[in-house]
Protein backbone atom coordinates (compact mmCIF):
# COMPACT_ATOMS: atom_id res chain seq x y z
CA UNK A 1 0.00 0.00 0.00
CA UNK A 2 1.47 3.66 -0.62
CA UNK A 3 2.37 5.64 1.73
CA UNK A 4 0.37 9.32 1.97
CA UNK A 5 2.43 11.96 2.82
CA UNK A 6 0.57 12.95 6.03
CA UNK A 7 0.16 9.75 7.38
CA UNK A 8 1.20 8.49 10.23
CA UNK A 9 3.55 5.58 8.89
CA UNK A 10 4.90 8.09 6.73
CA UNK A 11 5.85 10.49 9.56
CA UNK A 12 7.23 7.50 11.61
CA UNK A 13 9.15 6.26 8.36
CA UNK A 14 10.69 9.68 8.29
CA UNK A 15 11.91 10.08 11.27
CA UNK A 16 13.40 6.44 11.80
CA UNK A 17 15.38 7.08 8.78
CA UNK A 18 16.97 10.63 9.62
CA UNK A 19 17.62 9.26 12.87
CA UNK A 20 19.99 6.70 11.84
CA UNK A 21 22.16 9.40 10.71
CA UNK A 22 21.99 11.11 13.84
CA UNK A 23 22.36 8.51 16.27
CA UNK A 24 25.90 7.18 14.32
CA UNK A 25 26.94 10.95 14.61
CA UNK A 26 26.01 10.60 18.49
CA UNK A 27 27.97 7.39 18.75
CA UNK A 28 31.10 8.60 17.28
CA UNK A 29 31.24 12.15 19.64
CA UNK A 30 30.65 9.80 22.22
CA UNK A 31 33.39 7.18 21.54
CA UNK A 32 36.48 7.61 23.01
CA UNK A 33 39.35 9.02 21.08
CA UNK A 34 41.66 6.50 19.91
CA UNK A 35 44.61 9.59 19.26
CA UNK A 36 45.48 12.94 20.74
CA UNK A 37 42.52 15.27 19.78
CA UNK A 38 42.76 19.34 20.13
CA UNK A 39 39.11 19.97 20.68
CA UNK A 40 38.44 24.22 21.12
CA UNK A 41 35.22 26.13 20.90
CA UNK A 42 34.43 28.07 18.05
CA UNK A 43 31.33 30.61 17.25
CA UNK A 44 30.86 29.06 13.26
CA UNK A 45 30.19 25.68 12.14
CA UNK A 46 32.84 25.32 9.83
CA UNK A 47 36.76 25.49 9.64
CA UNK A 48 38.07 24.92 6.31
CA UNK A 49 41.90 24.54 6.63
CA UNK A 50 44.06 24.35 9.78
CA UNK A 51 47.86 24.93 10.06
CA UNK A 52 50.46 25.22 12.86
CA UNK A 53 52.43 28.47 13.57
CA UNK A 54 55.66 26.72 15.63
CA UNK A 55 57.08 29.91 16.44
CA UNK A 56 53.50 31.59 17.62
CA UNK A 57 52.57 28.06 19.37
CA UNK A 58 48.86 28.29 17.96
CA UNK A 59 47.09 26.81 15.10
CA UNK A 60 45.36 28.88 12.91
CA UNK A 61 42.02 28.68 11.19
CA UNK A 62 39.92 29.56 8.39
CA UNK A 63 36.48 30.35 8.17
CA UNK A 64 33.95 29.64 5.61
CA UNK A 65 32.10 32.31 6.78
CA UNK A 66 35.13 34.70 5.74
CA UNK A 67 38.09 35.52 7.86
CA UNK A 68 41.09 33.67 10.19
CA UNK A 69 41.20 32.81 13.75
CA UNK A 70 43.92 31.43 16.24
CA UNK A 71 43.81 28.71 18.94
CA UNK A 72 46.84 29.09 21.29
CA UNK A 73 48.11 26.13 22.84
CA UNK A 74 49.18 25.62 26.23
CA UNK A 75 52.22 23.48 27.45
CA UNK A 76 51.09 19.98 27.61
CA UNK A 77 52.16 19.49 31.42
CA UNK A 78 49.38 22.24 31.70
CA UNK A 79 46.64 21.05 29.76
CA UNK A 80 44.88 17.47 30.09
CA UNK A 81 43.11 15.41 27.41
CA UNK A 82 39.34 17.35 28.37
CA UNK A 83 40.79 20.93 27.84
CA UNK A 84 38.50 22.74 25.62
CA UNK A 85 40.60 25.28 23.51
CA UNK A 86 39.08 28.66 22.97
CA UNK A 87 39.32 30.36 19.08
CA UNK A 88 39.63 34.21 18.87
CA UNK A 89 38.95 35.96 15.83
CA UNK A 90 42.28 37.74 14.34
CA UNK A 91 40.88 38.66 10.84
CA UNK A 92 37.36 39.55 9.77
CA UNK A 93 37.27 42.03 6.86
CA UNK A 94 34.38 44.15 5.84
CA UNK A 95 34.87 44.31 2.29
CA UNK A 96 35.31 40.63 1.99
CA UNK A 97 32.45 39.69 3.53
CA UNK A 98 30.42 37.23 1.09
CA UNK A 99 33.42 35.52 0.45
CA UNK A 100 34.94 32.40 2.03
CA UNK A 101 38.76 31.84 3.56
CA UNK A 102 39.60 28.51 2.49
CA UNK A 103 43.53 27.17 2.09
CA UNK A 104 46.29 29.07 4.01
CA UNK A 105 49.93 28.57 4.48
CA UNK A 106 52.52 29.93 7.44
CA UNK A 107 55.22 31.84 4.92
CA UNK A 108 57.94 31.97 8.03
CA UNK A 109 60.46 33.99 6.28
CA UNK A 110 58.48 37.16 5.63
CA UNK A 111 56.16 36.51 8.36
CA UNK A 112 53.17 36.64 6.74
CA UNK A 113 50.05 34.40 6.38
CA UNK A 114 48.82 33.85 2.73
CA UNK A 115 44.86 32.99 2.47
CA UNK A 116 43.26 31.63 -0.70
CA UNK A 117 39.91 33.69 -0.94
CA UNK A 118 36.52 32.65 -2.86
CA UNK A 119 33.04 32.77 -3.63
CA UNK A 120 32.11 29.50 -3.13
CA UNK A 121 27.98 30.09 -4.49
CA UNK A 122 29.11 32.41 -7.08
CA UNK A 123 32.82 30.86 -8.38
CA UNK A 124 32.73 34.72 -9.40
CA UNK A 125 35.31 36.28 -7.12
CA UNK A 126 38.20 34.90 -6.15
CA UNK A 127 41.59 36.38 -4.35
CA UNK A 128 44.77 35.87 -2.57
CA UNK A 129 45.09 37.77 0.31
CA UNK A 130 48.24 38.14 2.63
CA UNK A 131 48.57 38.72 6.98
CA UNK A 132 51.01 40.10 9.12
CA UNK A 133 51.58 37.17 11.36
CA UNK A 134 52.30 39.73 13.98
CA UNK A 135 49.87 42.44 13.58
CA UNK A 136 47.20 41.01 11.25
CA UNK A 137 47.54 43.97 9.59
CA UNK A 138 46.47 42.84 5.91
CA UNK A 139 49.46 43.23 3.74
CA UNK A 140 48.04 43.01 0.16
CA UNK A 141 44.77 41.77 -1.45
CA UNK A 142 45.09 40.78 -4.57
CA UNK A 143 41.75 39.80 -7.06
CA UNK A 144 42.00 37.21 -9.04
CA UNK A 145 38.38 37.03 -10.58
CA UNK A 146 36.02 39.71 -10.64
CA UNK A 147 35.65 43.35 -11.39
CA UNK A 148 38.20 44.23 -14.57
CA UNK A 149 40.74 46.09 -12.72
CA UNK A 150 43.83 44.19 -13.54
CA UNK A 151 47.13 46.03 -14.80
CA UNK A 152 47.55 45.91 -18.37
CA UNK A 153 50.10 43.34 -17.79
CA UNK A 154 48.10 41.30 -15.70
CA UNK A 155 45.19 41.86 -17.99
CA UNK A 156 47.05 39.89 -21.05
CA UNK A 157 47.52 37.15 -18.79
CA UNK A 158 44.03 36.97 -17.98
CA UNK A 159 43.03 36.53 -21.55
CA UNK A 160 42.83 33.00 -23.80
CA UNK A 161 42.78 33.60 -27.30
CA UNK A 162 39.69 30.43 -27.37
CA UNK A 163 38.07 31.89 -24.48
CA UNK A 164 38.43 36.07 -24.60
CA UNK A 165 38.83 37.32 -21.06
CA UNK A 166 39.28 34.24 -18.49
CA UNK A 167 38.40 37.45 -16.05
CA UNK A 168 34.67 36.32 -16.65
CA UNK A 169 35.33 32.31 -15.97
CA UNK A 170 33.88 30.57 -13.27
CA UNK A 171 36.32 29.73 -10.80
CA UNK A 172 37.06 28.65 -7.07
CA UNK A 173 40.24 29.58 -5.62
CA UNK A 174 40.52 26.75 -2.90
CA UNK A 175 44.16 26.22 -1.64
CA UNK A 176 47.68 27.68 -1.94
CA UNK A 177 51.18 27.66 -1.76
CA UNK A 178 54.43 29.45 -1.20
CA UNK A 179 57.88 29.01 -2.71
CA UNK A 180 61.22 29.64 -1.53
CA UNK A 181 61.15 33.04 -3.23
CA UNK A 182 57.86 34.15 -1.88
CA UNK A 183 55.89 33.89 -4.56
CA UNK A 184 52.00 32.26 -4.29
CA UNK A 185 50.37 29.56 -6.12
CA UNK A 186 46.58 28.99 -5.80
CA UNK A 187 44.92 26.32 -7.05
CA UNK A 188 41.56 26.71 -9.00
CA UNK A 189 39.29 23.86 -8.40
CA UNK A 190 36.60 24.65 -10.37
CA UNK A 191 38.48 26.10 -14.15
CA UNK A 192 41.81 23.53 -13.01
CA UNK A 193 44.27 25.78 -13.58
CA UNK A 194 46.96 27.62 -11.09
CA UNK A 195 47.53 31.54 -10.08
CA UNK A 196 51.16 32.53 -9.47
CA UNK A 197 51.15 35.96 -7.26
CA UNK A 198 54.50 37.32 -6.92
CA UNK A 199 55.75 38.47 -3.20
CA UNK A 200 54.41 41.72 -3.32
CA UNK A 201 50.95 40.75 -4.40
CA UNK A 202 50.83 41.68 -7.76
CA UNK A 203 49.53 38.94 -10.49
CA UNK A 204 52.07 37.01 -12.61
CA UNK A 205 50.69 34.38 -14.64
CA UNK A 206 48.43 31.26 -15.05
CA UNK A 207 49.58 27.71 -14.98
CA UNK A 208 47.68 25.21 -16.94
CA UNK A 209 48.29 21.81 -18.77
CA UNK A 210 46.06 19.39 -20.65
CA UNK A 211 46.64 16.51 -17.82
CA UNK A 212 44.76 18.57 -15.32
CA UNK A 213 41.48 17.88 -17.03
CA UNK A 214 40.09 14.53 -15.82
CA UNK A 215 38.59 12.35 -18.95
CA UNK A 216 35.15 12.00 -17.04
CA UNK A 217 33.54 15.44 -16.60
CA UNK A 218 31.83 14.54 -13.65
CA UNK A 219 35.78 13.81 -11.51
CA UNK A 220 36.29 17.67 -13.14
CA UNK A 221 33.20 18.49 -10.40
CA UNK A 222 36.06 19.26 -8.02
CA UNK A 223 39.27 19.64 -9.24
CA UNK A 224 42.99 20.79 -8.53
CA UNK A 225 43.04 21.49 -4.83
CA UNK A 226 45.86 20.46 -2.11
CA UNK A 227 48.79 22.16 -3.02
CA UNK A 228 52.51 21.86 -1.62
CA UNK A 229 55.97 23.26 -2.28
CA UNK A 230 58.50 21.22 -2.19
CA UNK A 231 61.96 22.15 -1.07
CA UNK A 232 63.84 20.70 -4.43
CA UNK A 233 61.96 23.76 -6.16
CA UNK A 234 58.40 21.92 -7.66
CA UNK A 235 55.24 21.49 -6.60
CA UNK A 236 52.70 18.33 -5.69
CA UNK A 237 49.39 19.51 -6.15
CA UNK A 238 46.09 16.79 -6.02
CA UNK A 239 42.74 16.84 -8.25
CA UNK A 240 40.47 15.64 -5.57
CA UNK A 241 37.54 13.81 -7.60
CA UNK A 242 40.52 12.01 -9.92
CA UNK A 243 42.85 11.66 -7.56
CA UNK A 244 45.23 12.38 -9.23
CA UNK A 245 49.02 13.81 -8.16
CA UNK A 246 51.04 15.81 -9.95
CA UNK A 247 54.33 17.31 -10.31
CA UNK A 248 54.97 20.75 -11.27
CA UNK A 249 58.89 21.70 -12.03
CA UNK A 250 58.89 25.99 -11.00
CA UNK A 251 63.20 25.84 -12.60
CA UNK A 252 61.54 25.52 -16.03
CA UNK A 253 60.39 28.32 -17.98
CA UNK A 254 57.01 26.23 -18.95
CA UNK A 255 56.10 24.91 -15.88
CA UNK A 256 56.63 21.54 -16.69
CA UNK A 257 53.45 18.95 -15.27
CA UNK A 258 54.11 15.16 -14.45
CA UNK A 259 51.30 12.94 -13.55
CA UNK A 260 53.02 11.46 -10.34
CA UNK A 261 52.44 7.73 -11.01
CA UNK A 262 50.76 6.43 -7.68
CA UNK A 263 50.86 3.08 -6.28
CA UNK A 264 49.66 1.17 -3.50
CA UNK A 265 46.06 2.43 -3.40
CA UNK A 266 43.57 5.82 -5.04
CA UNK A 267 43.69 9.54 -4.31
CA UNK A 268 40.29 10.16 -4.87
CA UNK A 269 39.07 12.87 -2.64
CA UNK A 270 42.09 14.08 -1.50
CA UNK A 271 41.87 17.30 -0.36
CA UNK A 272 44.54 19.42 1.91
CA UNK A 273 48.44 18.49 1.50
CA UNK A 274 51.12 18.87 3.68
CA UNK A 275 54.47 17.76 3.64
CA UNK A 276 55.79 15.48 6.45
CA UNK A 277 59.32 15.14 5.29
CA UNK A 278 61.10 15.37 1.52
CA UNK A 279 59.72 11.53 0.67
CA UNK A 280 56.56 11.77 2.65
CA UNK A 281 53.23 13.51 2.04
CA UNK A 282 49.87 13.26 4.30
CA UNK A 283 46.82 13.70 1.78
CA UNK A 284 43.57 14.84 3.90
CA UNK A 285 40.25 13.78 2.69
CA UNK A 286 38.28 10.67 2.56
CA UNK A 287 39.41 8.81 4.10
CA UNK A 288 40.66 10.92 6.58
CA UNK A 289 44.37 10.49 5.91
CA UNK A 290 46.52 8.84 3.26
CA UNK A 291 50.21 8.65 4.11
CA UNK A 292 51.96 8.71 0.77
CA UNK A 293 55.75 8.12 -0.13
CA UNK A 294 58.24 8.46 -3.08
CA UNK A 295 61.95 7.66 -2.97
CA UNK A 296 62.51 8.94 -6.11
CA UNK A 297 61.70 12.64 -6.48
CA UNK A 298 58.31 12.19 -6.66
CA UNK A 299 58.36 10.74 -10.11
CA UNK A 300 56.90 7.45 -8.69
CA UNK A 301 55.10 7.46 -5.49
CA UNK A 302 53.20 4.86 -2.95
CA UNK A 303 50.37 4.69 -0.21
CA UNK A 304 51.81 3.12 2.53
CA UNK A 305 49.51 4.07 5.39
CA UNK A 306 46.49 5.35 6.15
CA UNK A 307 44.64 7.01 9.33
CA UNK A 308 40.99 6.73 9.84
CA UNK A 309 39.36 9.39 11.69
CA UNK A 310 35.81 10.86 12.55
CA UNK A 311 34.72 10.78 8.92
CA UNK A 312 31.21 12.36 9.86
CA UNK A 313 33.32 15.63 10.78
CA UNK A 314 35.15 15.24 7.28
CA UNK A 315 38.86 15.91 6.95
CA UNK A 316 39.44 18.58 4.78
CA UNK A 317 43.26 19.27 6.05
CA UNK A 318 46.97 18.34 7.44
CA UNK A 319 49.05 20.39 9.43
CA UNK A 320 52.91 19.21 11.37
CA UNK A 321 53.02 20.49 14.94
CA UNK A 322 56.26 19.03 16.78
CA UNK A 323 56.52 16.22 14.26
CA UNK A 324 53.09 14.93 14.73
CA UNK A 325 50.27 14.93 12.08
CA UNK A 326 47.00 16.79 12.58
CA UNK A 327 44.03 16.98 10.76
CA UNK A 328 41.54 19.35 10.41
CA UNK A 329 38.11 18.36 9.98
CA UNK A 330 35.45 20.65 8.84
CA UNK A 331 32.17 20.55 10.95
CA UNK A 332 32.02 21.89 14.35
CA UNK A 333 29.17 20.13 16.93
CA UNK A 334 27.11 21.58 19.37
CA UNK A 335 25.50 24.77 19.95
CA UNK A 336 25.76 27.75 20.88
CA UNK A 337 29.15 26.62 21.06
CA UNK A 338 30.83 24.70 17.91
CA UNK A 339 33.16 22.00 18.98
CA UNK A 340 35.90 21.33 16.52
CA UNK A 341 38.44 18.79 16.48
CA UNK A 342 41.66 18.82 15.18
CA UNK A 343 42.77 14.43 15.41
CA UNK A 344 46.38 13.61 15.69
CA UNK A 345 46.66 11.19 12.57
CA UNK A 346 48.65 7.86 13.42
CA UNK A 347 49.10 6.03 9.94
CA UNK A 348 49.26 2.47 10.22
CA UNK A 349 49.32 -0.23 6.96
Amino acid sequence: MAFSICSTKTILFLFLISAVPIAFIISMELAKPLTHVYHYHSSGFFRECAKWDDLNRRFLVSFMDGGIGEIAVEDQSSSSEETILKEVTVVKDADLTGNSSLGIVVDRPRNRLLVAISDIMGNKYNALAAYDLSTWDRLFLTKLTGPDNFTPLARACHRDPRKGSLNNEKSFADDVAVDAEGNAYVTDAKANKIWKVGTDGKFLSFIRNPLFIAKEWYKNLVGLNGIVYHPDGFLIVIHTFSGNLYKIDLAKEDHEVKLIKVHGGSLAFGDGLELLSPTKLVVAGNPSGRLVESSDGWETASVVAKFKGPAHRLATAATVKDGRVYINHLLGMGYPKKKHALVEAVFST
